[in-house]
């Protein structure tokens, strides 16, 4: 399998506006893939594990929806 790589300023088209200071203190903390060095002062990003993280990113939002937080609105009266 290969591996491919995509630039910063490829996360836009997958739909991650962030900027590279937001981006890495996610990744410091955590919460966002890490980069892979291909060159002096030149980042790449996994494809495979943004597709991931966006993947878990919907996963987490189908599952806030369908936990009952809220109430339905019927009240027993």
């Amino acid at each position: 399998m290969s591996v491919v790589l995509i630039p910063y300023c490829d996360l836009r088209h997958k739909g991650i506006p962030y900027s590279k200071p937001h981006l890495w203190r996610l990744e410091r903390a955590g919460k966002f893939p890490k980069r892979v060095p291909i060159g002096p002062s030149r980042y790449g990003y996994v494809e495979t594990e943004i597709d991931a993280y966006l993947d878990a990113l919907v996963a987490a939002r189908d599952v806030a929806h369908e936990s009952p937080d809220k109430p339905t609105g019927s009240h027993a009266r």
